[in-house]
């Protein structure tokens, strides 16, 4: 057992409690994306044993953050928005670097990367203007919002892998990330089931085409997803924060995320 991913799955959960920071960003920052991949895909697989040693301490960390930090995550967004938004800024921007060194942008990339990159960047950047849908709490279910529910958790996960693509903004957009937080801080287990089968059904499905892309297109694969990183800058930026200490708070985040980032990529396994 790789218990060292209990602390690698708390920082991924924590990052998929956020609306517009990404666990496959983490992942990334962590420098584990690919082998999450593999083993995720393997796990439903005839070798599901070797890989239960990497997933098992990594989903611990990750449904214990879940479960005890949901409220202290709705706390902070509801009370300190833009310091916490501007940390996950700081880590989102400090692992641009370590994934172009990792794809090789100079050597690899040619005009049509670059231009992929852009349009992929460009068309995450623009749901940040796009109205989220009603997000009244669901506490109880019915055949209708169930399927509803399952589909999103489907959706949600899907995006949590892609780097740069938030999970939690994706329930934001379609409305159940409120139902998704509320059921989490009151341990409403139906809801929890529900969403919950429809994220290992997307975990399924989205880890086996990213890694197929990744062996197949390598290159123009890299290029979506830094594409996919720098629009979720545009989409979790916060805006100017007020002069006093919002302003120092936000800076001193920012700031820290970036050193947190760098951390991890300089302890990364793929940086050495």
């Amino acid at each position: 057992m790789e218990w060292k991913n209990i602390y690698r799955g708390f920082l991924m959960g924590i990052s998929d409690l956020i609306p517009g920071v990404s666990g496959g960003t983490i992942a990334f920052i962590l420098g584990i994306y690919d082998r999450l991949l593999t083993a995720i895909s393997g796990f439903f697989s005839r070798d599901w044993k070797k890989h239960i040693g990497f997933l098992l301490p990594l989903g611990i960390g990750i449904g214990l953050t879940l479960l005890l930090f949901s409220k202290v995550i709705d706390f902070l967004l509801k009370n300190y928005p833009q310091p916490t938004q501007f940390f996950f800024l700081g880590l989102i921007i400090g692992v641009i670097p370590f994934i172009s060194k990792q794809a090789g942008v100079k050597k690899n990339f040619k005009l049509g990367h670059f231009i992929l990159l852009l349009i992929v960047g460009a068309a995450l950047a623009s749901t940040a203007f796009i109205k989220p849908a009603d997000s009244s709490v669901i506490t109880s279910l019915t055949m209708q919002n169930t399927l509803g529910l399952f589909f999103a958790g489907w959706l949600g996960s899907m995006a949590m892998l892609l780097p740069g693509v938030s999970g939690s903004f994706i329930l934001l957009l379609l409305g159940v990330y409120s139902t998704a937080i509320n059921a989490l801080s009151t341990l409403n287990i139906p809801i929890i089931i529900v969403i919950g089968a429809g994220v290992i059904v997307g975990f399924i499905v989205s880890s086996r085409v990213i890694h197929f892309l990744l062996e197949r297109f390598t290159h123009a694969t890299f290029a979506a997803i830094i594409g996919l990183i720098i629009g979720s800058v545009f989409v979790i930026y916060p805006g100017i924060p007020e002069s006093g200490t919002p302003f120092v708070m936000s800076v001193i985040a920012l700031i820290t995320g970036l050193i947190v980032a760098n951390i991890f990529n300089a302890a990364s396994p793929s940086s050495k």
